[in-house]
């Protein structure tokens, strides 16, 4: 059977084929804007790969796709660019990210580590942050901290998060930060603690835990969840619209760079919706930015502002967030069984917890997007987590209907078979991390879940073989935004020590792609408009250096970004 039938939002196509073929016998136009031609262009239109010798874009959307001579007799181009042998297909859409976040991440201390960068141990991380104060006065005299990101304990050479104590060695006067590479944890030193307000009396907030020294009291500087999230949107918080609109943009240089068209604003918070907002409007947005504001904390600004089906100037407040637990990799995703080696402290039975405790609580938020009509985005790493989002949608699905919600598991890393079926059953679609697999897969084996857990991780193939569609992501600043990183590990699923983590769930590089733009397309709702290459959907387009079908497919962590474009205009070519 093929993976694409018996699927009602696939009808679409059929009309797309009639205009693919029907353009043939119009009559010709008398300009087009560009033509592209001379190398590969994927079309990513069927379920095997289709290539076309030629395209023609005119005033930003797609005009003609097929072959050579026939595109010159349809219509005369202003410009013609020749491909090079290189090749052209749909933009890629963001499954999920934080494209704010990710300008965060571009501008602060660089944590991460190899091959991304160059944070190894504790030593190398306070070099780093040193080096970083050195070279931003401007950025500490606005914030008034010292932030880092991308630190990683499973990759540090103590493995384990930095002290408080190791951290006042990059100052002691100033307040230093560094963000876990999940997002989901993070370290201080004593003279952020103590602005933070965290002291040995401070309770453990709900949903998150202050670690503290042997004595069970005294903070040891390391945060986990809510417990780092509340003085970080604090922080955050306070920036003024010139550093806030810095770091939007920051954001979008690194999703144009890696070949995105549309990004993905996840968990936004009104300050940061209200940026994009005023970007787009000030016309400096040169990709769509699909904003999720988070439902909890952001209700009302959700209900005054409603979400929109349709762009403003490459801005939309798309739907609504939801965050049910933390980050397998920081031992804070809420699973079903313990995690193989507990975290420090923490006893054998430790599985981790959710972000929101009381069941009624979520159902009431879940109830509270489907009333409204606002797709629902939940961030679900461990199993238990799944289960309960499972379980909230199927009581608001009876009650508020489920007719084409497109309501969206963020990350399903570790979801079972029997939950990919209740998944189904409720037109959940999955948004898998795979890219774990590649920079978490040997700590998932061997500290969280176990080999034969990790191994069935992100399970695209087993997705795949329900029928079930997906999208793939990068959850930037967790990584870096590059589509070519997510390609490499859906495909190839190799971890950082050469192993295999589950040679079951791996699928095609057209697969791959599919997640990376027509399934992407379809989770947005706008498979009418991008997504694949096809007359009249938007001339949203990336060139690659190779094509990733052709080449073997542990090569294509190698393939470049050399430009990408959108609506017809290019946003960013490689220098």
């Amino acid at each position: 059977m093929s993976i694409l039938s018996g699927r009602g939002w696939l009808a679409g196509s059929l009309v797309a084929a009639l205009l693919l073929t029907g353009c043939d016998a119009k009559a010709p136009q008398e300009s087009a804007d560009v033509l592209y031609s001379g190398g590969s262009i994927l079309t990513m239109v069927g379920d095997t790969p289709s290539y076309a010798e030629a395209l023609l874009v005119k005033d930003g959307r797609i005009l003609f796709v097929g072959d050579l001579a026939k595109a010159r007799d349809a219509a005369k181009a202003e410009r013609e660019v020749d491909l090079q042998g290189h090749t052209l297909l749909p933009g890629f859409i963001d499954g999920h990210g934080h494209i704010y976040n990710a300008g965060i991440q571009k501008l602060v201390a660089n944590l991460l580590p190899p091959p991304d960068g160059d944070g190894h141990s504790v030593a190398s991380l306070v070099e780093l942050l040193k080096a970083w104060q050195g070279q931003n006065d401007g950025a500490i005299t606005k914030t008034g901290w010292i932030i880092g990101f991308g630190y990683d304990d499973s990759q540090l050479q103590e493995q384990r998060h930095p002290t408080a104590s190791e951290l006042d060695r990059v100052a002691t006067d100033t307040p230093v930060l560094i963000i876990h590479q999940s997002g989901h944890l993070g370290a201080m030193n004593h003279k952020g603690l103590e602005l933070a307000g965290i002291t040995a009396d401070t309770a453990n907030p709900e949903g998150g835990v202050i670690r503290r020294e042997a004595d069970g009291k005294t903070p040891n500087g390391v945060l986990e969840e809510m417990a780092m999230f509340q003085p970080l949107f604090r922080l955050f918080g306070e920036l003024d619209a010139d550093s806030n609109e810095k770091i939007a943009l920051a954001g979008v240089d690194a999703y144009k760079e890696n070949g995105f068209t549309t990004a993905q604003e996840g968990r936004a918070s009104p300050p940061a919706s209200e940026t994009w907002r005023k970007l787009a409007n000030e016309g400096r947005l040169e990709l769509d930015v699909a904003v999720y504001p988070d439902v909890q904390s952001a209700t009302d600004y959700l209900l005054a502002s409603g979400v929109s089906p349709t762009y403003q100037n490459h801005f939309r407040i798309a739907g609504a967030k939801l965050s049910l637990d933390g980050s397998p990799q920081g031992k804070t995703a809420w699973l079903s069984k313990p995690y193989k080696v507990p975290p420090e402290g923490k006893s054998a039975d430790y599985a981790g917890y959710p972000a929101i405790p009381a069941a009624e609580e979520r159902q009431r938020l879940v109830n509270l997007a489907f009333e409204n009509n606002w797709q629902l985005l939940t961030h679900c790493n461990g199993d238990a987590a799944a289960q309960a989002l499972i379980d909230a949608v199927a009581v608001a699905a009876d009650e508020y209907g489920n007719d084409d919600r497109r309501t969206v598991m963020i990350h399903a890393q570790t979801i079972t078979e029997a939950q990919l079926d209740q998944m189904q059953a409720l037109k959940i679609m999955p948004s898998f991390f795979s890219m774990h697999t590649y920079y978490w897969g040997d700590w998932h084996r061997d500290q969280t879940l176990g080999k034969e857990w990790a191994y069935h991780i992100s399970p695209t193939a087993s997705a795949l073989k329900r029928g079930m569609i997906f999208t793939e992501h990068h959850d930037a600043p967790v990584a870096l935004p590059s589509a070519i990183m997510i390609l490499y590990t859906t495909v190839n699923r190799i971890s950082r020590s050469g192993d295999i983590i589950g040679p079951g769930q791996r699928v095609s590089p057209y697969i791959g792609l599919k997640s990376l733009t027509e399934w992407g397309a379809w989770q947005y709702f706008e498979e009418g408009q991008k997504g694949t290459l096809e007359p009249g959907k938007l001339a949203d387009f990336v060139i690659l250096d190779k094509d990733p079908l052709v080449i073997p497919p542990e090569e294509i962590i190698n393939i470049r970004v050399l430009e990408t474009i959108k609506e017809g205009k290019s946003i960013y070519q490689a220098p």
